[in-house]
């Protein structure tokens, strides 16, 4: 398996601390099965600024530390970009980072609680330069919770976008659940993440995911999306559905 959302380079973000916790979060994967990882720390998030140049030469040190370890487990380059009005010029200026350094997605998250009124216009102009906004977590993110048609705007604009493995188990609730299901449902998510901060509250739950998704939606579904983040890493097309609108129910329940 891929992680393509993860913090695991140490101490440059609210991820792992030290080296040690990136090792005892590596094993934790190789556990699952995984193989890859896309490290993506925060970048124009308030709180931490993580440069491409310096993600590289992290990406680099954790990779001969888990060679030294003989941990199976390769790390790639990402960055999980909080949204801001000047990414493409940031971009252009070798700033921000697209996922495995691929120049074709790249991470793009809202804050919690809304989507600011220019997303639709940065999702055009991102395409513009060659770039695949990912949108990281929406079923966490209040505003499209309560307004999905918002996301199947942006998706239909041609935005992709990436749910937590943790969502879709039930670790942030149920109703984050429920919204999970019916993201992939009406084809408005094209791929699973763990969003690993951690080994203990923040783990990877990107198997037990996995099978939910295949019990709920079936074995294709499931085999889908873990193509969909081979192909990322490969800077290929992805496969994708044309999304479907989200009916909401008598008083606004879905």
């Amino acid at each position: 398996m891929i992680d393509i959302h993860c913090h695991i380079l140490p101490g440059i973000d609210d991820g792992a601390q030290t080296i040690e916790q990136s090792l005892l979060m590596a094993n934790a994967a190789v556990d699952e099965g995984i193989t890859q990882i896309i490290a993506t720390p925060h970048h124009k998030n308030g709180r931490y600024d993580n440069y491409k140049t310096d993600i590289h030469t992290h990406v680099t040190q954790l990779n001969e530390k888990l060679n030294e370890a003989q941990i199976p487990l390769t790390i790639l380059p990402g960055q999980e970009n909080r949204i801001y009005g000047e990414m493409v010029q940031d971009y252009e200026k070798g700033e921000l980072l697209s996922l495995n350094n691929g120049g074709k997605y790249i991470f793009l998250e809202f804050p919690s609680n809304h989507v600011p009124r220019y997303a639709k216009q940065l999702i055009f102009e991102l395409q513009l330069v060659g770039l695949i906004p990912v949108i990281v977590h929406p079923e966490r993110n209040q505003e499209l919770i309560e307004r999905p048609e918002k996301l199947y705007e942006l998706v239909s604009d041609g935005a992709l976008t990436q749910v937590t493995a943790s969502s879709v188990i039930g670790k942030f609730g149920k109703s984050i659940r429920k919204f999970s299901y019916q993201l992939i449902e009406h084809n408005l998510t094209h791929f699973v993440a763990s969003d690993a901060h951690n080994t203990t509250s923040r783990g990877f739950n990107l198997r037990p995911a996995y099978e939910e998704i295949e019990k709920k939606f079936g074995i294709s579904q499931r085999y889908m999306m873990m193509e969909n983040a081979e192909l990322l890493i490969q800077g290929e097309t992805i496969h994708l559905e044309s999304p479907l609108q989200i009916k909401k129910r008598f008083l606004g329940i879905f």
